[in-house]
């Protein structure tokens, strides 16, 4: 439920995805995420990947046809995979190491389709047609504001975990929150 996972949060609602399910370690992100529309939310503390995807078919009553990987967290693609239905789809986007260990075969023998995005090529009509007719609305995703000069305490913000989406003005005039 960071600042991707919950544009994709907002997104999926705005296109009509029917019941989302998102999850994170953190309780106030979880709330956010619930704030935008998610109908379930798993909070994660020690789970193992197929214990996560056992929660996950217990909210929704089945596996859902597509999960989206917002963190690119080895652990959190192997959730990915076994949450995922037979014949469905797993969306990679957070991106994370260069090489992980996944269940490939769980994945293989369950004809799952695993899908990377990368660079979002051709999305950006329709994400700036969506942001301008004013049916998405990302502002309140932005948490917390500093200006320039307070560079080093927005970082320590970011780095705490604090809010969801941390911005920096770099424009001492700029008078907008």
């Amino acid at each position: 439920a960071g600042p991707i996972g919950l544009v994709t949060l907002l997104v999926a609602k705005m296109m009509g995805v029917s019941q989302i399910v998102i999850s994170d370690l953190s309780t106030s992100r979880l709330e956010k995420a619930k704030e935008l529309g998610a109908d379930f939310t798993l909070q994660i503390s020690k789970e193992s990947p197929e214990e996560i995807a056992q929660k996950v078919e217990g909210v929704l009553g089945c596996k859902p046809e597509i999960s989206i990987e917002c963190t690119g967290v080895e652990s959190c693609i192997q959730a990915g995979i076994y949450a995922t239905r037979s014949g469905g789809t797993v969306v990679l986007v957070g991106m994370g190491p260069a090489v992980v260990n996944v269940p490939l075969l769980s994945a293989a023998v369950r004809e799952v389709d695993i899908r990377g995005i990368f660079r979002y090529c051709n999305t950006w009509p329709l994400a700036i047609a969506m942001l301008s007719s004013k049916r998405l609305n990302v502002a309140s995703l932005v948490t917390h504001r500093f200006p320039l000069e307070q560079a080093l305490e927005a970082f320590e913000t970011t780095k705490k975990g604090q809010g969801v989406k941390v911005m920096l003005k770099c424009d001492e005039n700029d008078q907008n929150p």
